[in-house]
């Protein structure tokens, strides 16, 4: 099975995505795990190695989508 991860800061425009894409993918094919980085700042640095300088932000087999400019992720530092 496949891996996918959306992070996001928790603001209401990450919730939506959350709802959207998150929703959107395929169970099948697909398990997401959703990050809070606002809750979970521990996994900033993992965020950034994957290329996400924004969120929401979905990562798809490696690559990110920045979906929407919410909050960069300096500023969940």
């Amino acid at each position: 099975m496949k891996n996918a991860i959306f992070f996001h800061a928790g603001c209401p425009v990450c919730v939506s995505a959350e709802q959207q894409f998150v929703d959107a993918l395929n169970p099948e094919k697909y398990r997401v795990e959703v990050v809070h980085l606002g809750n979970q700042k521990s996994r900033v640095a993992e965020a950034e190695k994957l290329g996400v300088n924004s969120v929401p932000a979905l990562v798809v087999d490696g690559i990110p989508f920045h979906i929407n400019f919410g909050a960069s992720l300096s500023d969940l530092k």
